[in-house]
């Protein structure tokens, strides 16, 4: 089986039988707002997998599921809000939920996006996303993260977790995936878990192996918005004994 990454919370996950891709969403690269995922990858897409409604993470996803005829599986509030018009076939998932497919089975796993404030202009200008609710943090139905939920993807008898955008969560004690795709990138923008929450994270699913997202990216005319030192994280995680892999846009590993 084979894992690609593209830079976010993009992935494929491919063996002879499936392809599935997760948060076909946009480069928010003023000058580029391009597909996160390339178009050469879309051939042969059989799933498509969509944690939350961020343009970093959904974007693309209507157009990839009309050029494949893929099966779009997310959160039900994205579903409800009516975020996937015209898509030949969606399915919701909750918390819990398992959906069996015939080639692997998924199942909801608890997810919280935490609030957005990006600032410019050398602080000049300030954007802030947050819930509409005051002293609610967002999730479902909420401004930014709409239809939050990660996904346990059990498949040729492993088990891989990818968690989308998220705060720590004490659900995921026991979880122990086989490969866990984690966001490390939260220091600054407190939309995410940042380093050593995500080490605290790791210490409670108990993973075999550690892939970090969601860092280093960038936001309209902004350079490495979610700076993280991955290399930091990667020592500490390898502390653990856990083995930890950073990718880059397009590297690609067997698990």
């Amino acid at each position: 089986m084979e894992i690609k990454h593209y830079r976010y919370n993009a992935f494929i996950i491919e063996n002879e039988k499936i392809k599935i891709a997760i948060d076909p969403g946009l480069n928010l690269l003023w000058y580029k707002l391009n597909s996160l995922i390339p178009k050469s990858e879309w051939k042969g897409v059989t799933h498509i997998l969509v944690t939350h409604g961020d343009p970093d993470h959904f974007v693309h996803t209507v157009k990839m599921a009309k050029a494949t005829k893929a099966p779009i599986i997310c959160g039900k509030p994205l579903i409800e809000k009516g975020k996937l018009k015209n898509v030949e076939s969606v399915q919701g998932i909750g918390v819990g939920e398992i959906i069996d497919l015939k080639d692997f089975q998924i199942e909801g796993i608890k997810t919280v996006h935490g609030p957005l404030v990006v600032k410019s202009f050398f602080g000049l200008l300030k954007y802030e996303y947050k819930p509409i609710k005051p002293g609610c943090m967002p999730g479902p139905g909420e401004r930014i993260g709409l239809g939050a939920i990660g996904f346990k993807i059990n498949i040729e008898n492993k088990t891989i977790a990818n968690l989308g955008d998220t705060l720590l969560q004490k659900e995921w004690e026991g979880l122990r995936p086989d490969v866990l795709m984690i966001p490390i990138g939260g220091r600054v923008v407190k939309n995410t878990m940042d380093e050593e929450e995500a080490l605290d994270a790791i210490k409670l699913m108990s993973p075999r192996k550690v892939i970090p997202c969601h860092y280093n990216g960038d936001f309209l005319w902004i350079r490495n918005i979610n700076p993280a030192n991955a290399d930091m994280f990667k020592s500490e995680v390898e502390r653990m004994g856990i083995e930890c892999i950073i990718m880059k846009y397009g590297d690609e590993i067997l698990v």
